[in-house]
């Protein structure tokens, strides 16, 4: 028997910090499986998407987005190491919306609102694309699927989140969305861990990881003005800058050998 209750609360946290993709492979929600459901949700999201009319595929948006994908697409399947492999596809949605992510198996879903409103250049692309690639090739919606499956709570305000945010696409935008938690943030120590894959995967990729300050400081400007925050998950605060160009000289060590081999 747990002598008290802060020891009971302390087991379960160990639970909920190690167990969460164990329960989540339990719950029926094993790589191959939320892969699949991804891909098929991907596809219907795209088809809804096309007959309301905000499906792009051919402004240079779309274009600039797709060239950033397929140069960062490489480097991400060699930092693949879930067992299954990845099949790369993207989405951009005609949406004032900043937004974007990678879904389990890599279905990339980006609103053409984050980069327009921000002004980004193909860097800063190429930052929020291998930070939302590193949650996804470290399977971290996995991890909270399994403490959604505990905790039995989160789902249900994910998807509240994501009827408010993602309606306007059909529910195939809210079923994929909510497989990746939009509404709900991913714990400090994924965000951060999926900081630092993204400086990294950028870097390998031949972008400038100097261009995620930047990304993070033109967030920050908007929303100091009242604008939306990236999916209302992702922070956008000093910590996180200074997090991140204490990461910086790793990433641009290899950025600076990437350059010298071209």
């Amino acid at each position: 028997m747990y002598k008290n209750i802060k020891e009971i609360g302390l087991v379960s946290c160990i639970v909920l910090l190690s167990g969460c993709t164990t329960i989540a492979d339990m719950s029926g929600a094993d790589s191959a499986t939320l892969n699949a459901s991804s891909a098929q949700s991907f596809i219907k999201m795209q088809q809804e998407a096309q007959q309301k009319g905000v499906l792009d595929t051919s402004s240079v948006t779309y274009q600039r987005i797709r060239t950033v994908l397929q140069r960062m697409e490489p480097y991400a399947n060699q930092m693949n190491q879930t067992g299954q492999a990845f099949q790369w596809q993207l989405a951009v949605l005609k949406s004032d919306t900043l937004n974007a992510y990678v879904a389990p198996g890599g279905k990339v879903v980006f609103y053409t609102g984050i980069v327009n409103k921000l002004n980004l250049t193909d860097a800063e692309i190429a930052a929020i694309m291998g930070h939302e690639m590193t949650h996804a090739l470290e399977e971290h919606s996995k991890n909270k699927i399994g403490a959604d499956a505990l905790t039995n709570l989160a789902v249900n305000l994910g998807k509240s989140y994501a009827g408010q945010s993602l309606g306007q696409f059909g529910s195939a935008a809210l079923d994929l969305g909510s497989q990746v938690g939009v509404g709900l943030p991913y714990s400090r120590s994924l965000e951060t861990r999926a900081d630092y894959g993204g400086l990294i995967l950028m870097a390998k990729a031949g972008y400038n990881p100097q261009a995620a300050i930047t990304l993070w400081q033109k967030m920050n400007k908007l929303e100091g003005q009242g604008g939306v925050s990236f999916l209302s998950t992702h922070p956008s605060n000093v910590q996180r800058i200074e997090a991140m160009q204490k990461n910086l000289p790793a990433a641009m060590a290899i950025y600076n050998q990437r350059i010298q081999q071209r």
